[in-house]
């Protein structure tokens, strides 16, 4: 039995997790959110860096995980060469999933969804050269998304109308039939997003990086044989007020809740 760690900035990570623990569920978990600079799809890159770093040396100390997540399409788009170069366990990360989508799309018109940072930057745009090449890709960065994904989890049913004034640019081509969600944040916003498509008369597919995630993990991680009792915590770097999000916590398997030093 291996101890895994997902990281994310906010719970969007929580997606990721879903994912893996379906495949993996004979390991444990600690969860992290750095929820103290949440969110990270505005942070300078180089601040942005040093946090990472900052926050994974402090879980190896406190935790010591056998395994790294890093579930934040900004963090993995930024971080990775540094975490690699400074911790020995394995490390995982996110990246928008347009490989998937340049594969499935029949009208080779693809969407790209995601935080500002992470449309800005020249990793991206490298995937879609690489591999949507041929594909036209609708590109929106939206903060606003990754704030309505966390007031879910926290406070309940999200505003479709909210929802709905993000994805606008992606009505305006009909031929669009695959919107990559490249924050894990999004996939949180599945059901909302489907119901506003569907009320369009628009057939889309919603893809994400979760089920590549969740093989590779299932790779680095092989099931145990010998089963024990899962013991899986919630750490967080500000302390957590929302009992709504203790309780979502709770009910997929979490039963600790902590503080990072």
């Amino acid at each position: 039995m291996s101890l895994i760690a997902v990281f994310d900035s906010g719970v969007g990570g929580l997606s990721i997790y879903q994912e893996i623990v379906k495949q993996c569920p004979d390991h444990n978990y600690v969860f992290i959110s750095d929820n103290l600079a949440f969110p990270y799809g505005t942070k300078n890159e180089d601040d942005l860096i040093g946090r990472v770093l900052t926050v994974i040396d402090q879980v190896d100390k406190q935790y010591h995980p056998d395994l790294l997540v890093v579930a934040c399409n900004t963090a993995s788009t930024l971080a990775l060469p540094a975490l690699r170069q400074q911790f020995k366990f394995p490390i995982v990360g996110v990246v928008p999933a347009i490989k998937p989508a340049a594969k499935i799309t029949k009208s080779k018109v693809i969407g790209l969804l995601a935080t500002p940072g992470t449309i800005a930057r020249s990793y991206t745009q490298d995937l879609i050269e690489e591999f949507a090449f041929d594909c036209d890709v609708i590109k929106v960065g939206s903060s606003p998304l990754v704030e309505i994904a966390e007031q879910k989890l926290s406070e309940g049913k999200p505003s479709l109308k909210q929802i709905e004034q993000e994805l606008e640019p992606f009505f305006k081509n009909k031929r669009l039939d695959c919107l990559v969600l490249a924050c894990t944040h999004f996939p949180l916003l599945n059901k909302e997003i489907e119901q506003i498509f569907k009320a369009k008369n628009h057939s889309v597919d919603l893809i994400d990086s979760g089920l590549a995630i969740a093989n590779r993990v299932a790779e680095l991680c092989p099931n145990s044989k010998d089963k024990t009792d899962n013991f899986n915590t919630a750490v967080f770097t500000k302390l957590l007020e929302s009992s709504s999000l203790k309780t979502h916590l709770q009910n997929l398997g979490f039963n600790n809740i902590d503080l990072l030093d």
